[in-house]
């Protein structure tokens, strides 16, 4: 027998939580329901959500506020459900630590498949240790070092050094990075280059001795950046 997969539902639509718990509940999702984003962290407690569907509209603190408070204490798989469907909002969402984005109206249809593919990843997503000259990555634990000293990260920041760091020495375009970090539905346009500089002059501060000497992430003109593997 499959086990029921808590989940917490955080929209003060009325409407929203008997029509998304009738639709759910036979493909084995228990949804609970509250209406403020400032509850989401006691709502959590009990039972444990193994999944939050998130909207971003709220009254007393909204959606993106709400899932930085969250993602302090917990690493629960977020999709953000919102009528606003801007393109930089969901890059916004996903780089504030959501892991799915979906725009309203939907149909329930569509947002199962994509709770059951983004239970399916997170059971998949990578473990082990990452090795790249000074740099460790723990990534069960998304924590990162440099010569044994732990940098602080964002989870997104953390996404980003590990999808270089699989690609160690090699050139990673700006495609298959927006592809790795904001998804396969995500458009892939100006907004999404200058999200991403913005996150790489982040990293650097954090990663290299001097930032405008970069000497690990190196930007790779006309294709995208590098981390470098010591030869």
């Amino acid at each position: 027998m499959t086990a029921t997969i808590p989940v917490l539902l955080v929209d003060d639509d009325e409407a929203l939580f008997p029509l998304l718990s009738e639709y759910l509940t036979p493909h084995g999702f228990a949804l609970r329901n509250v209406t403020n984003g400032t509850r989401i962290g006691a709502a959590l407690e009990a039972p444990a959500a193994g999944l939050v569907l998130l909207d971003v509209m709220l009254p007393g603190q909204d959606g993106f506020a709400a899932l930085v408070e969250l993602r302090k204490t917990s690493d629960v798989p977020v999709i953000m459900l919102t009528a606003r469907g801007d393109e930089l909002d969901r890059i916004e969402g996903l780089e504030r630590g959501a892991d799915d984005y979906l725009a309203k109206p939907f149909h329930p249809k569509e947002l199962l498949l994509r709770m059951q593919a983004l239970l399916r990843r997170r059971g998949d997503r990578p473990s082990g240790t990452l090795k790249v000259g000074p740099l460790t990555l723990e990534a069960s634990e998304l924590r990162a070092a440099k010569n044994g000293v732990t940098i602080v990260l964002t989870a997104f920041e953390f996404r980003l050094l590990h999808a270089l760091a699989q690609h160690a020495g090699k050139p990673v375009t700006r495609e298959t990075l927006a592809r790795e970090l904001y998804g396969s539905g995500a458009n892939y346009d100006p907004s999404v280059d200058r999200a991403l500089d913005v996150h790489v002059s982040k990293l650097r501060q954090k990663i290299e001795d001097d930032s405008k000497e970069p000497v690990l992430l190196r930007t790779v003109r006309g294709v995208g950046y590098l981390l470098a593997r010591p030869s």
